[in-house]
């Protein structure tokens, strides 16, 4: 049986022809260690096994062997076999840095202008989970045995077309699902052939902006708003234009030139919670129907409604065909699932889906077929009513840990919605300042005013309670109370 390390040596052996075997076998073997292709703890086949491998004979593998272990490239444990050692010899050290300074060019490889430009903007936190990092639903509540059921049921009858690439964006069967739920809890209008499957709601704006944009076309996008919407549309080479945002969500400024696409959070503004009214809603998408537009609403946590009625989609006001809508179950079930859907409108549907596997190679058919399951059977509906009261009561612990602490002055516009909520500061607090002391302390949390583009109007912290015990809360709160105090009596 053939082994990775036997067709390494292998290789390395094709590429010199110069010296004996056993001479060439020990630098094969030399080499691919200081160059780090054999890293520190790799087992080595069994010298008869490697013979067997090259066509070679044992004694001269034993040689090699023996002379690298002597060197102190490797060592051997009894019962267990031949290993490469810990750290190479200090005398080599040198070589080492020769052989890598030879195999690496000089400088750095240049990025494009684009590419400078998404790591300058880049948004996306190092840490993703704790308090109270925004945005991250609490996925130690997510039902893990009803999800294994599911997905060991599946796997026993598993369609073979599941197994291979998918080119109608998506599996059926959750495409179905999927209408059937939004027709109903969001008051989505489609069918199931509208709806696309993608990996996350950067992937949706991606295509959208591959397919629907020409390069510097102009985009509306909310300010402050998502980091993520402006990072995927300018790499596409489009010119985002912020668009203030007040008590209702975004506005509709006069006398601008119309844009080729409109992203908007209207049933829960990120990152202000702003909920836009009925009258601004009919009022955007006569708009947007005036110039020609495609307004794409982002609907990512609106299952999450406390003590209110829900708020329906945008989409299912629209008398045309001018919104497109994202979901993603990144909030109600995990982010690492990796699952997002856009309903797109009819006239685009086949011709989406099939950018969407030219350029994606949508796939991910257990858990595609596992997610139809999971809605059809009940359990996701079951899942996001357990986590709106749950959400429901860190929430109530939190904004009462606020007032009493701090003062109700400091709660931001509460939507009595989503997964986070902002602590608003006076304008002369520095909240980038203070989010990095807090982030020493082990608390993370978003300063608002880097949601801005242009010169920031509020400051405030963006606090995720999705992952903190509303029994926990208040303690868990104090650093921040400790960390402001003192710039309040300033």
């Amino acid at each position: 049986m053939r082994t990775l390390v036997g067709d390494l040596v292998a290789c390395r052996l094709g590429q010199t022809a110069a010296g004996t075997l056993g001479k060439r076998l020990y630098d094969a073997l030399q080499q691919s260690i200081q160059k780090g292709m054999l890293a520190p703890g790799t087992r080595l086949p069994a010298s008869r096994d490697l013979a067997a491998e090259l066509g070679v004979s044992r004694n001269t593998v034993m040689a090699a062997y023996e002379q690298l272990q002597s060197e102190g490239y490797l060592t051997t444990r009894a019962g267990s076999g031949t290993f490469v050692s810990a750290s190479l010899p200090e005398s080599d050290l040198s070589a080492v840095e020769r052989i890598v300074s030879a195999d690496v060019p000089s400088g750095q490889i240049a990025l494009s202008r684009r590419g400078e430009q998404l790591l300058n903007r880049a948004g996306a936190s190092q840490r993703q989970w704790g308090a109270f990092m925004p945005g991250v639903p609490d996925v130690r509540h997510f039902p893990h045995k009803t999800w294994h059921k599911i997905t060991r049921r599946l796997n026993l009858r598993l369609p073979v077309e599941t197994l291979s690439y998918s080119q109608h964006g998506g599996y059926a069967p959750l495409q179905h699902a999927l209408a059937d739920y939004l027709r109903v809890a969001r008051s989505v209008k489609c069918t199931p052939e509208q709806i696309l499957i993608a990996s996350g709601t950067h992937q949706s704006l991606d295509l959208l902006a591959k397919m629907l944009c020409n390069p510097g076309d102009r985009v509306w996008v909310e300010e402050p708003g998502y980091w993520g919407h402006r990072s995927v549309l300018e790499i596409n080479g489009l010119e985002t234009v912020p668009i203030a945002v007040d008590d209702e969500g975004m506005t509709l400024p006069a006398g601008v030139a119309p844009p080729r696409l409109i992203c908007v959070t209207p049933s829960h503004q990120y990152p202000t919670g702003a909920v836009m009214g009925l009258a601004r809603r009919q009022a955007l998408l006569r708009q947007a129907q005036a110039w020609g537009s495609i307004i794409i609403e982002d609907d990512y946590d609106s299952e999450f409604r406390f003590g209110e009625s829900p708020v329906p989609a945008l989409q299912g006001l629209a008398q045309d065909e001018n919104v497109i809508y994202l979901g993603t179950f990144s909030k109600t079930l995990y982010p690492g699932l990796r699952t997002s859907y856009m309903v797109v409108p009819d006239s685009l549907t086949a011709r989406l889906k099939v950018a969407h596997s030219e350029l994606y190679r949508g796939g991910y058919g257990l858990t595609q077929l596992a997610l139809a399951e999971f809605i059809r059977e009940g359990h996701y509906a079951a899942h996001v009513r357990r986590m709106r009261q749950l959400y429901g009561q860190r929430r109530e612990a939190l904004v009462g840990t606020i007032r009493r602490e701090l003062g109700a002055e400091f709660i931001g516009q509460d939507s009595h919605a989503g997964l986070h909520l902002i602590l608003a500061l006076p304008p002369e607090i520095d909240d980038v300042a203070l989010a990095y002391v807090l982030e020493q302390q082990g608390i993370w949390t978003r300063p608002l005013s880097v949601y801005y583009r242009g010169e920031a109007k509020r400051r405030g912290l963006i606090l995720g309670y999705a992952c903190v015990e509303a029994e926990a809360m208040t303690e868990t709160f104090m650093p921040v109370v400790h960390a402001l105090l003192p710039l309040l009596a300033k």
